[in-house]
């Protein structure tokens, strides 16, 4: 949800597997073989706020598609564990929860999927055309009142996500020539779309759910996703022909290779899933131990194919080494961040005294927009203060460990906001409040610098997959979360946020105390890190 400074959820420039940062800038390689099939310079165009008219139709698109995911994720905690007089599900509050945060590591799990089939077979462009279509199919199945259009919707709208969560930044990046001194310019316009459409989507989809209930708020995500579709197709032409191809379209060579690949892959699903079942007293625990098992099994499938190729060099190994400690880093922070749309959620509904502001009601699904406004007021701090202490403290491992130590101590903090206010909602509005406030600081911390390091820490010949790795640490991380949320059911709200948060406050501790191996072990590539 933030803007240029954020490179993680929302993928800037760099992050996707299929960004035109693949490619190797210096090369003169034919200009198409950059841009993903634009051939005409960026310069002349200048149709949107002084950038290539293209970014006006991506604005756009985003706004809307980030408008409909975090509208979605803001009621759907409460739709699955809310009674049916109400118009919920009326599943289990734990189950319902861990299933929020199964949603969330599906998502970045088929990011994986979806990245590598923009960047090897349809482009970025269509990626995110059909991601999109597949995304309001999904909110249209939500808004039916029916309980299997539920579940369809939800699978379908991670399905959808995943194929457009790594491309559309891409086509941004192909708007512009590499040397184009408007390009980070352009990124912090486009990302001013991905908080516009958060911030507003909660009190939007809110207002419509307590007048005409749940389905009305998923029939809200549904048209403003129409909407995002609507005007990329209608002003397609202003891109002109960025993220049209694959930027590293798949050979005829490789195919065989690739129908082995995929053989192999859905044996594996099948097997886990299968295991799982047979081993699941029901079928939502299964479906959460399945999807933590194959998010666990394809971060490690990836980091062991590095570190046992032999197209990896000595020196890119050692980066891979400094790599993992900030690796885990992240699972352990996006675990706790990622919990906004579910105990957090959880928390604002029921432990939370909600009142005015500015005369105004405070719904619980409010504080889904504390994130996105404190992006926007922070980045622009953050941004300042790394770039005046760029080459000194903090490097890449002191941020990372300053961000993780952020969120731990967030969870001890609504730990003791819980232990004070135990029952009922009671606790005051700016006690969540601070704890996504510092989240958000969290985030500005290790967010930018961590997809920095993962591009530049990557081996030259799995660019591709590192990029995965970042996604798959979110992945990961949600999958945990929904693991402690299912297994510590009985433990009660301080103890279950003070575990997690001792535990990721912890490992901040063991990082600040790696960093200087890990500045050791990237040395070579750290100054630029710290600089981006």
């Amino acid at each position: 949800m933030v803007d240029s400074s954020r490179p993680h959820q929302d993928s800037p420039v760099g992050d996707s597997p299929a960004n035109v940062t693949d490619v190797d800038l210096d090369d003169p390689a034919p200009r198409e073989a950059i841009s993903g099939g634009r051939t005409e310079p960026s310069l002349p165009d200048r149709g949107f706020l002084g950038h290539p008219a293209g970014l006006g139709t991506l604005f756009n698109a985003e706004l809307w598609e980030r408008f409909s995911y975090y509208g979605m994720r803001a009621i759907l905690a409460y739709y699955l564990y809310d009674t049916a007089t109400n118009g919920g599900l009326g599943v289990e509050q734990s189950i319902a929860l861990a299933i929020v945060a199964t949603y969330g590591a599906s998502v970045y799990l088929l990011s994986v999927l979806g990245g590598w089939l923009a960047d090897r077979v349809i482009g970025a462009f269509k990626a995110t055309l059909f991601g999109g279509i597949v995304i309001m199919a999904g909110h249209i199945f939500l808004s039916v009142p029916a309980e299997a259009f539920s579940w369809l919707g939800i699978a379908v709208v991670a399905l959808g996500t995943g194929l457009q969560k790594a491309s559309v930044s891409s086509v941004v990046g192909q708007l512009y020539d590499p040397q184009d001194g408007r390009r980070d310019s352009g990124f912090s316009i486009f990302y001013m779309s991905i908080n516009i459409g958060s911030f507003f989507s909660p009190f939007v989809v809110t207002f419509l759910k307590d007048r005409w209930g749940y389905h009305a708020g998923f029939s809200a995500a549904a048209i403003g996703m129409a909407l995002g579709l609507i005007g990329m197709f209608l002003f397609r032409k202003k891109l002109r022909g960025a993220g049209s191809r694959p930027t590293n379209p798949l050979t005829r060579e490789e195919i065989p290779g690739v129908v082995r690949l995929v053989g192999g892959s859905a044996v594996v699903i099948a097997a886990v899933f299968g295991i799982s079942f047979a081993f699941s007293a029901d079928n939502p625990t299964a479906i959460i131990n399945g999807v933590t098992a194959l998010s666990v099994i394809t971060a490690l499938g990836v980091f062991v194919t590095m570190f046992k190729s032999p197209k990896v060099t000595a020196r890119e190994r050692s980066h891979l080494q400094a790599y993992v400690p900030l690796w885990i880093g992240a699972v352990l922070f996006w675990m706790i961040f990622e919990q906004a749309a579910s105990k957090m959620a959880a928390f604002a509904a029921d432990r939370t005294d909600l009142g005015e502001v500015f005369g105004i009601g405070v719904s619980a699904e409010f504080f889904q927009s504390v994130n996105p406004l404190f992006i926007v007021l922070l980045a622009p701090v953050t941004a300042a203060l790394w770039m005046k202490r760029a080459g000194r403290f903090p490097g890449t491992g002191a941020k990372f460990s300053i961000g993780v130590l952020l969120a731990g101590l967030s969870f001890v903090l609504l730990a003791y906001y819980s232990h004070l206010w135990p029952s009922g909602p009671t606790a005051p509005m700016w006690a969540l409040a601070s704890v996504f406030v510092i989240q958000t600081i969290g985030e500005l911390c290790l967010s930018p610098v961590g997809i920095s390091a993962t591009s530049k820490l990557a081996p030259a010949a799995f660019t591709t997959q590192s990029m995965a790795l970042w996604f798959l640490a979110s992945a990961v991380g949600q999958s945990a979360a929904a693991q402690a949320i299912r297994l510590m059911e009985g433990m009660g709200d301080t103890t279950f946020f003070l575990t997690l948060g001792l535990i990721t406050a912890g490992f901040s501790l063991v990082l600040m105390a790696l960093t200087p191996w890990i500045a050791r072990h990237i040395k070579d590539v750290d100054e630029r890190v710290t600089t981006a």
